[in-house]
């Protein structure tokens, strides 16, 4: 287990996103093909097992797919979010109505197979970073707002099953001035002093800076942190001495398991990855019959 203390997000947030993608597959008619070929009464066992080696996550997902089509399968998790598991380990067992089973099957599938293939590719990172970073805790991997639509909650979690961390969840948790409002807002400085005056007192505020004229600017208005844009290694590292600790750093851009190991040994204490939710790889994991 790389995460044995991740809670689960609440069911009344998951629910509803389940709900949605289980009404997208069923339609106007429901599975007429499973209604079709499988009677009423048939029984199933079957198992959800990975076919690759990688991170767990999506599972609480994928139970509450089943439930919501037959609430009395029994369903019993072997591998929860955030376990590694290798080809062959089962994530999942399942008993009950074959027509529920097998009409629930894709959008569980679909789910965790994308929410793993998130922890998977996050785990990657962090193990890479772990290797590089200067000290213990350092470098940790943060996701961003590049996620799909409907599915930030569930990719913001397979992020933390996979051991990084969670950047914001939206425009209304934190304070990021980007290149864009600073252009607009006239400078670092203004931008920095007109969220200052707008944020609430409990809101923190992080700039982003593309030069290490703009990170002085910054230091001296005063920030909780900053992000530093599409940086080399060379200047990450001189700009987390120009910070000295006075706020947060974040690198940002082009980050890949080759750059993520140069990028953590600068010394920063974040380092923000877009692709891990937006482009990430899946996960293959499959349903089949159990064995006897």
């Amino acid at each position: 287990m790389l995460t044995p203390l991740l809670s689960p997000l609440p069911r009344l947030l998951v629910e509803p996103i389940v709900r949605a993608a289980l009404l997208e597959d069923l339609g106007r008619a429901g599975d007429i093909t499973t209604d079709a070929v499988v009677p009423a009464d048939a029984r199933f066992t079957a198992v959800i097992a990975s076919r690759q080696s990688g991170v767990i996550a999506g599972i609480d997902a994928a139970v509450i797919a089943f439930n919501l089509i037959d609430p009395s399968l029994t369903v019993t998790v072997e591998r929860g979010d955030g376990s590694a598991v290798a080809p062959g380990d089962v994530v999942l067992r399942l008993d009950g109505s074959a027509r529920a089973i097998l009409t629930a099957e894709r959008v569980a599938l679909n789910i965790a197979c994308r929410m793993s293939g998130i922890a998977t590719a996050t785990a990657g990172l962090v193990a890479i970073a772990r290797q590089h970073a200067p000290s213990l805790g350092k470098a940790r991997i943060v996701c961003t707002r590049k996620t799909t639509p409907g599915l930030r909650a569930l990719e913001k979690h397979a992020v933390k099953a996979g051991g990084g961390s969670n950047h914001r969840f939206g425009l209304d948790d934190a304070v990021l001035i980007k290149d864009n409002h600073i252009a607009v807002a006239g400078g670092v400085i203004p931008a920095i002093r007109a969220a200052r005056a707008h944020a609430g007192h409990l809101v923190k505020i992080e700039v982003e800076v593309d030069t290490l004229a703009q990170l002085h600017e910054a230091m001296a208005e005063g920030v909780d942190a900053v992000l530093l844009d599409n940086m080399t290694p060379e200047q990450l590292t001189e700009a987390v001495g120009i910070v000295g600790g006075r706020a947060l750093t974040e690198a940002s851009g082009r980050v890949s398991a080759e750059t993520v190991g140069p990028i953590a040994a600068s010394g920063v204490d974040l380092i923000s990855v877009g692709w891990i939710t937006h482009s990430a790889p899946i996960l293959d994991l499959g349903l089949d019959a159990a064995q006897a």
